[in-house]
């Protein structure tokens, strides 16, 4: 996916910006077992019941983990029309949060499971990547240790950037390898 498709999609914009910190999320982590439901703080102030780091898991998923099948079962499986096939970003998916009225059908359709219940909020979640603030407030409030600040050149195993604000570690299925 282009880099302007995400910025566009996801509010990555003002890329110039960067003080050189990036948001480092571990997927696999935050996808195991012993991490239920995000219980991290965001001092998003729009929202005060906000937690942009469903957004950003919601974002990493449709781009490391998702098959991006021909025939997406989980876009078909959706009576509203708001899972979208991007034909432009490598057959990313894209949900419209306006038509998703969290029916989970797209979670239930998904033959590998990629699509979790939980990243189905009904209400969205905005991450504002703590812009114009000292710290991140999710960092520390992650009780399994699923996020940290890193900088621009960190490099690591299964490493990502995703956008131009985060880098996430997730084994990535990508279907040349498959």
């Amino acid at each position: 996916m282009s880099k302007t498709s995400l910025d566009q999609l996801h509010g990555n914009l003002d890329a110039g910006k960067s003080d050189g910190k990036k948001l480092f999320i571990d997927l696999d982590i935050c996808n195991s077992d012993q991490c239920d439901e995000c219980v991290v703080d965001c001092s998003y102030f729009y929202h005060p019941v906000n937690n942009g780091m469903i957004s950003l898991i919601e974002l990493a998923t449709y781009v490391l983990i998702c098959r991006k099948c021909e025939e997406p079962h989980c876009v078909n499986a959706c009576p509203k029309d708001a899972l979208e096939k991007l034909e432009d970003a490598d057959g990313m998916l894209v949900r419209h949060t306006v038509r998703c009225v969290s029916c989970r059908s797209c979670s239930h359709a998904c033959p590998y499971g990629t699509i979790c219940p939980e990243l189905m909020p009904h209400l969205t979640n905005i991450c504002d990547y703590c812009e114009g603030r000292d710290e991140f407030t999710c960092v520390p409030t992650c009780p399994y240790g699923a996020l940290k600040i890193v900088d621009d050149t960190f490099e690591g195993d299964n490493t990502f950037k995703v956008g131009n604000r985060i880098i996430v570690h997730s084994i990535h299925w990508d279907k040349d390898k498959a």
